[in-house]
């Protein structure tokens, strides 16, 4: 049996979360810290489910990079993928909850620790101790950790293992948006969409919401009368599998069969409901997801 379930790949972040909900960004006086970074929780939250997880990443050699590696010990993460480096800061993201829709944010990712992971940092006898590996959007988005990453999913494709892409699609951290538009999770890009479509054929699993879906180049939308939104998959092989949340309680899962298929037709599918809440919860650390 492998040592390990699944690895992550991607982003690693202290969120600091604005004490008062309902307030702009601009009138918070008091921060909760959190760990974040979707490929991060995606580790922690799967620890907690008695996965044996681990993450690759980056953290800086200071306060709040240990602060990240001693949280994820705590959660039951492997971190013997997590690297610190002395010449870069841990990132850092401010957030704010407005309502159930608005979540301003601010990303400080300049030169950030996770963004300088590189081929070297990539051990294949680490990735092939695993099972799994999940990628996430943003680390396609820049050639140096795009060559790591790539250099993981091959691996991992050459030794049999599932592969998945959290899509994870934020325009700023494109560069097709501003500083101010963190909270922004669409904006099209066509340098965007076709950096995505040259590693669609690298995972077994594509997750993503609508928009990020759009961005792919791949999904096709269709409303029915439930505002439900359900969807075709272009270009993918035989077998493969998207997943979709399209709400707080709502998401579907879809196999695609061999002959492309349009609004349901042709491939089977599961949904699924969770119960209701007051405000969805991000699985790494508690807080709301972003």
């Amino acid at each position: 049996m492998k040592p390990l379930d699944v690895i992550t790949i991607g982003r690693a972040s202290v969120d600091l979360y604005g004490g008062q909900i309902g307030g702009r960004l601009e009138d918070m006086g008091l921060f909760s810290k959190y760990v974040g970074g979707s490929p991060t929780n995606f580790a922690c939250g799967t620890a907690r489910h008695g996965v044996r997880s681990a993450v690759i990443t980056g953290v800086g050699d200071e306060h709040m990079g240990r602060f990240i590696t001693e949280q994820l010990c705590r959660e039951g993460v492997n971190t013997d993928g997590v690297k610190v480096d002395p010449d870069r800061l841990t990132a850092l993201v401010l957030l704010g909850i407005r309502d159930a829709e608005q979540f301003p944010l601010i990303f400080y990712r300049e030169r950030c620790a996770d963004m300088g992971l590189t081929e070297d940092d990539i051990d294949p006898d680490f990735i092939r101790s695993a099972r799994a590996v999940v990628a996430t959007g943003t680390h396609l988005s820049h050639p140096q950790v795009e060559a790591a990453t790539l250099k993981a999913l091959e691996i991992a494709r050459a030794a049999g293992m599932q592969t998945a892409l959290d899509i994870d699609y934020r325009p700023n951290l494109w560069g097709v948006a501003g500083h101010g538009d963190g909270e922004s999770r669409f904006v099209e890009s066509a340098e965007v969409t076709r950096k995505l479509q040259g590693t669609l054929h690298l995972f077994d699993l594509i997750v993503g919401t609508e928009e990020e879906f759009h961005c792919t180049g791949h999904g096709e939308m269709a409303v029915g009368a439930d505002d439900r939104r359900f969807w075709s998959w272009r270009g993918a092989g035989p077998g493969r599998s998207m997943g979709m949340a399209t709400s707080r309680d709502w998401a579907r899962r879809c196999t695609v069969s061999a002959t492309p298929c349009r609004h349901g037709a042709g491939r089977t599918s599961r949904p699924w409901r969770t119960p209701p809440s007051p405000m969805p919860r991000r699985p790494g650390a508690g807080a709301p997801w972003r």
